[in-house]
């Protein structure tokens, strides 16, 4: 599942220029009627469990041109996500 960035409050320069989407993510348990637990990495310090409209369901794409590389997911230390860079 992906997850919305519309709740998730980080230490961005620019709302704009951050990710819409961060993922993928597994589902733990269906609680609720509309909430979901997600398997979120272990340095995220927030609430593990959404309501249903901010998750998307991923699709796998129709040609294999569109299959990306998916960017890493950010550590978040102190609020502000943290990557590990691998070549310059």
């Amino acid at each position: 599942m992906w997850l919305e960035n519309k709740n998730i409050h980080l230490n961005q320069s620019s709302k704009k220029l951050d990710q819409k989407r961060y993922g993928l993510f597994r589902i733990l348990k269906d609680i609720g009627l509309e909430a979901f637990q997600l398997d979120l990495p272990k340095g995220w310090m927030i609430h593990n469990v959404f309501n249903e409209d901010l998750l998307t369901r991923c699709k796998e794409p129709h040609y294999k041109e569109q299959y990306m590389k998916l960017a890493p997911l950010p550590t978040i230390i102190n609020e502000e996500e943290e990557y590990k860079v691998e070549e310059v």
